[in-house]
């Protein structure tokens, strides 16, 4: 090879390595990168939002609300029951009321 001619060579060969090296470098830096967004990625899953938390908390109260709308219902029907005289209708609705106190927001719940 002669010297004259390296000047030559010498561009070519930095453009040529800097093109098989752009690959490479993508490369390690997404494996830099990687622990962060595997740990950011981590993090998202185990903490909620708390637009979820809020989602989460509605669904809980309108679960609550119509568990104890059927459980108001049941009580009104063996109420009417006993007014006929049913004795066990009695206390069904007794026993209804005291399930409705225990759900009722605010209310203390109790041990029976």
């Amino acid at each position: 090879m002669n010297l004259r001619s390296l000047p030559f060579f010498a561009p070519a060969l930095a453009l040529a390595s800097a093109l098989l090296l752009s690959g490479c470098l993508s490369t390690a830096g997404k494996i830099v990168t990687a622990p962060v967004r595997i740990a950011g990625s981590a993090v998202d899953a185990v903490t909620t939002s708390q637009s979820e938390a809020d989602e989460k908390r509605g669904r809980q109260m309108r679960e609550q609300e119509e568990k104890l709308g059927k459980m108001q219902r049941q009580y009104q029907k063996h109420l009417r029951q006993c007014d006929r005289g049913d004795r066990q209708a009695c206390n069904k609705a007794r026993d209804d009321y005291a399930d409705m106190q225990y759900l009722m927001p605010g209310a203390v719940p109790q041990r029976r």
